[in-house]
């Protein structure tokens, strides 16, 4: 990828060249952004800059063999390693990046490196499980990098979502991201700090990549094909930064509407108190899978935000179908300042416990009698 390729993000496009300018590229670098902020497309542009053997002023060639098989995630000195586990009805025991580095790089090329979770999940086929980056997969990539390179300035390892890697395979390349061999260059790709082991953290320079702003997301979608134009600010507001997202809202998919359903039948069960069917929902959850669940809790980290803008007077910001602003609308009452901080983390602590494979059902079940009762705090403010 070139950097011309990537939406947005000039300023970060600007710090990777001046530290290459001025002789300081730091050989362990973690690119921490949201999803769908370009973290994994960035990192990619800068070692393929870096192994440019025509470098233009602010970016790759594009034409030298090396941007070439660059452009194809097929460089012989590019190493990737990313979570994966074993596909469904998959005999593999032992599942690794190397196994699947033919389906990675094809998945690369599907989504023009804007890689997200539960998309690489679904192209591998591996069902309701989550990925992991293992041990095996760290000695695998201590042994590629012991290596000479093969032709390139410079070897490059790029760890996406380095938050899936737990403290065995961490271990074992904590020397290695601090010293790396000879000409070599690490950069790890995550979009939660907090996910991070500390050690990990301590040893790679921090480039921080932000959520998109609007007015280049709308610039980005206006040259996709295809899109209603009429539909874009609505597009925009909701896609919160995120281009994956704004790709998901300008085709309509089925997923997003499910989304708001669900959510408002299971906002309206909370308001009732209705345990029963609280319980049942609960269920009903429980059975979608963990990346459609975690999609469900990020439309409703979503309806948080809506919520805050409306009781702030700046409901106009707030888009959507005629359906979806009568629910906000409706409820942003109910999330108030006596309540609308312990929703959001309510929400976002679930998020990350479905990441750490807890059990659905429960966490539902548990989740649910929160909100009943943050709904009812929030009710009583305004009587």
């Amino acid at each position: 990828m070139q950097f011309k390729d990537i939406i947005g993000q000039e300023a970060v496009k600007a710090k990777l060249l001046n530290a290459y300018k001025e002789g300081r590229v730091a050989h362990t670098q973690l690119f921490l952004g949201p999803e769908g902020s370009g973290s994994l497309p960035l990192a990619i542009a800068f070692a393929q800059f870096l192994n440019c053997k025509n470098k233009q002023e602010n970016d790759s060639c594009g034409k030298c063999s090396s941007c070439i098989k660059y452009e194809k995630f097929s460089h012989p000195d590019l190493h990737f390693v990313f979570p994966s586990n074993k596909p469904e009805k998959s005999t593999e025991r032992n599942p690794s990046s190397e196994l699947y580095n033919k389906q990675w790089i094809e998945y690369l090329k599907k989504v023009n490196g804007y890689a997200v979770q539960s998309d690489w999940y679904s192209f591998l086929n591996i069902g309701n499980k989550q990925g992991s980056i293992y041990a095996r997969d760290a000695n695998n990539l201590i042994k590629a990098l012991s290596f000479k390179s093969f032709e390139a300035t410079f070897k490059v390892a790029i760890i996406w979502m380095v938050e899936r890697m737990d403290t065995t395979p961490a271990n074992k390349l904590l020397k290695t991201f601090e010293e790396p061999p000879e000409d070599t260059l690490i950069f790890l790709i995550a979009e939660r700090y907090e996910m991070l082991l500390s050690t990990v953290r301590s040893r790679a320079q921090l480039v921080k990549v932000p959520k998109l702003k609007q007015d280049v997301l709308m610039d980005a979608l206006k040259q996709q094909p295809d899109v209603n134009q009429l539909l874009l600010p609505d597009i925009v507001a909701n896609a919160n930064g995120n281009w994956n997202r704004a790709l998901m809202l300008s085709k309509q998919t089925e997923e997003y509407q499910t989304n708001f359903e669900l959510f408002r039948e299971w906002l309206l069960l909370c308001y009732k108190y209705d345990y029963p069917a609280l319980f049942s929902f609960a269920q009903k959850i429980a059975g979608i899978g963990r990346e459609k669940q975690k999609s469900f809790l990020q439309y409703g980290l979503q309806v948080v935000h809506n919520s805050i803008q409306i009781n702030s007077g700046n409901g106009n910001l707030v888009t959507g179908k005629d359906a979806e602003k009568t629910f906000f609308n409706s409820f942003a009452k109910y999330i108030n300042k006596s309540n609308q901080y312990d929703f959001y983390e309510a929400l976002n602590e679930a998020v990350y416990h479905i990441e750490r494979n807890a059990h659905p059902a429960i966490l539902f079940g548990d989740l649910s009698l929160t909100l009943a009762v943050l709904l009812n705090r929030g009710r009583k403010a305004i009587s």
